[in-house]
């Protein structure tokens, strides 16, 4: 039996299924405090068998580089309890026979997307996820990205659009792109969720800003062939191509990839991106 979790700010999901992506079963429910969540996940999975091989892949910050000390542990995270909790701890626990793989839920979106989704094929691309935060996740050259924690997207600087006044609500950085553009940054700034606002609100153009010149500084450092932009908030109605027609304006015709017709895309494995790469990340 091969398992997956998709550990996620908001939401968890558990599931069966093969290393190719393909998911057999699968379980939504509400990420809450580590023992309720992954007590909930293991109880899932025990009683569909004993999983020979589990996939994780989990919301950052996350020490995902093997033999250390930090490894499979929640860093630096405002979400209550889980600093320092260990996943695969948990999970080692729970199945001691089963081989455990680690990696971020964008990284293992990526994965996902490049090989049976909207950039099947291509070998340099870029996850990115609006939801409670904002993640992304880098394949480049066909290998996906650590470095010495992973990368941290959602933490990038980025240029004030003509005007925003708004502070920011990242609790380390203020105005980061995450404190800007975030779900949460989008209630805060205009009083209601992104899922209540309609497709012609100014939040949508400002949204494209940020996005846009975060993007912008991808094209620069790992110039992926593809950007794929999920998560809750990205399913507002016109925001890829806002976004699309923003990062044309900014590049000034320095990356030529950006021209091409939908450079920035929608998932095509909608929200089981994560879930079908944390299988992956088991092959």
């Amino acid at each position: 039996m091969i398992a997956g979790i998709e550990l996620g700010g908001t939401k968890t999901v558990v599931a069966i299924g093969s290393t190719a992506g393909l998911v057999i079963e699968e379980c939504r429910f509400p990420t809450t405090s580590p023992d309720e969540t992954l007590g909930f996940a293991i109880d899932w999975l025990s009683a569909r068998g004993e999983p020979v091989s589990i996939g994780i892949a989990a919301f950052g910050p996350i020490g995902i580089v093997p033999n250390r000390g930090n490894y499979g542990q929640v860093l630096a995270t405002p979400k209550p309890g889980w600093a320092g909790f260990s996943l695969t701890g948990a999970f080692a626990h729970a199945f001691p026979e089963a081989i455990l793989t680690l990696d971020t839920d964008v990284n293992a979106a990526a994965l996902a997307e490049a090989r049976i989704g909207a950039a099947a094929g291509l070998e340099d691309v870029v996850y990115i996820t609006i939801g409670t935060g904002i993640g992304g996740g880098i394949l480049s050259g066909g290998r996906l990205i650590h470095g010495a924690l992973h990368p941290e997207f959602g933490h990038l600087k980025v240029p004030r659009m003509s005007g925003d006044d708004f502070p920011g609500i990242c609790p380390f950085h203020g105005d980061c792109l995450e404190g800007l553009a975030s779900g949460p940054a989008i209630a805060a700034r205009w009083g209601a969720s992104a899922h209540a606002l309609s497709a012609d609100h100014p939040a949508w153009d400002t949204q494209a800003w940020y996005l846009a010149h975060g993007i912008l500084a991808l094209l620069a450092i790992v110039s992926p062939s593809r950007v794929i932009v999920g998560g809750g908030v990205s399913q507002a109605e016109g925001l890829h191509r806002r976004i699309n027609e923003r990062l044309v304006e900014i590049a000034a015709g320095y990356f030529p990839q950006v021209l091409e017709p939908n450079y920035v895309v929608p998932p095509a494995l909608g929200q089981e991106a994560g879930i079908c790469g944390a299988f992956m990340l088991v092959r």
